[in-house]
């Protein structure tokens, strides 16, 4: 199959408006043609292509930013001598100068299929900007590595923030090509948009579901390693507003989740308890890390591993936001006054504990804390959510 980028630079026809145009590119580590050149590099190389800057999102162009909320300079690139501009430095929405360094900005960003993976909400605020400054913006379109199913509660009305651009699921089942028609769609923005579709994804096919598995994975952001870590990351990224490791500092990252002070065996019998039908198509294992950095740095820690891969993994039935609101279920039935969630400003959200930032309202919160609810009752909420998601989302799948 091709990416986006790779039918861009082998089509000629596909470019040929670029002729005569400033052209921006917006991308990170991940943004490399089939042999793993940097679109940086393939595009300036590229007959009828003129880049006059380029933008990196959140860990920057080149990713040397290890976690959340460190943010990243303005620099010119030593290669290509252009301006490279930061939307995660001094500011999160392009300015006016950066905008009027170009005609055309090229969208070229490996999405993990989350919403809140800021990228997204960088897309949203590139549409907005482009609408206002008269720009024109093309997706090189990537796959999506979750695939298509959906997941999550939607993000409620009056939370929106930088890992929420709006009203989608954690587990949205979009690329990032059809997620900027729905923003233009639904914001109702006069924008030049054109999506420079993938040949050959098929996300519904085995054994990649997603993610095509002859092509190499690189990193979209430093603590994104591997295929299963982003199947399990519309749940495990929900660990970032709690006490609990969510793997940072090991090396398997945003797959598993634990603490000194659980009894990771005990966890996995209570979700299994709980509610069974949420666990399958995976395989909880219990484990042992000890983090290198980050939470609970030096100790050792009791954990779980969320086996998303090999044969018992089941793509339709794997249900990573669950997995994860259930696992917080059982330590809070476990061990009652557990210091489970972090107050902290995540992504600079001041006043909001940083798990409902995460999941854009309090609802599943309020569900984890509330020793009378169960599995049903969650369900009861999010179900009819993800039904009408996948209604509204038709309009707009390219794929």
């Amino acid at each position: 199959m091709k990416f986006g980028i790779d039918r861009l630079l082998s089509e000629p026809e596909l470019r040929a408006p670029l002729q005569g145009k400033r052209v921006a590119l917006l991308a990170h580590p991940a943004s490399v043609t089939e042999n793993l050149t940097h679109s940086l590099d393939a595009l300036d190389a590229c007959d009828g292509i003129t880049l006059s800057s380029a933008f990196g999102p959140q860990h920057g162009l080149r990713g040397d930013k290890q976690d959340n909320m460190i943010e990243s300079p303005d620099y010119e690139d030593p290669v290509h001598g252009i301006p490279v501009f930061s939307l995660y430095g001094e500011v999160r929405r392009p300015t006016a100068a950066m905008m009027d360094s170009f005609d055309v900005i090229l969208i070229d960003l490996q999405d993990l299929g989350c919403r809140i993976y800021t990228f997204i909400t960088t897309l949203r605020y590139i549409l907005e900007a482009a609408a206002e400054h008269g720009k024109a913006v093309w997706v090189l379109d990537r796959p999506n590595p979750a695939g298509r199913p959906v997941e999550g509660s939607l993000l409620e009305p009056g939370w929106e923030s930088f890992v929420g651009a709006g009203p989608l699921p954690m587990r949205h089942g979009m690329t990032l090509g059809e997620l900027g028609k729905w923003f233009i769609a639904g914001l109702q923005l006069d924008v030049d948009y054109q999506v420079i579709e993938m040949q050959g994804w098929h996300p519904g096919e085995a054994p990649g579901f997603g993610w095509p598995t002859d092509r190499i994975w690189i990193n979209p952001s430093p603590n994104a390693p591997n295929l299963p870590m982003a199947r399990a990351y519309a749940g495990t990224v929900m660990l970032e507003g709690t006490t609990l490791s969510e793997g940072r500092g090991t090396t398997r990252p945003l797959e598993l989740f634990g603490a000194p002070d659980i009894d990771a065996r005990a966890v996995i019998a209570e979700m299994h308890k709980r509610a069974p039908q949420w666990l399958e198509g995976c395989i909880l294992r219990e484990c042992w890390f000890e983090p290198t950095f980050h939470k609970h740095q030096g100790l050792l820690c009791h954990g779980v591993q969320i086996h998303a891969e090999g044969p018992p993994y089941k793509h339709e039935q794997f249900r990573p936001w669950r997995i994860q609101a259930l696992a917080f279920k059982a330590i809070r039935k476990l061990y009652f006054g557990y210091e489970l969630w972090r107050d902290f400003p995540y992504e600079y959200e001041e006043g909001k504990l940083a798990i409902d930032v995460i999941n854009g309202g309090t609802m599943l919160k309020d569900w984890v804390d509330n020793p009378s609810t169960i599995a049903n009752d969650l369900d009861g909420v999010v179900v009819p959510q993800e039904r009408s998601w996948s209604a509204e989302r038709e309009a707009f799948l390219i794929y």
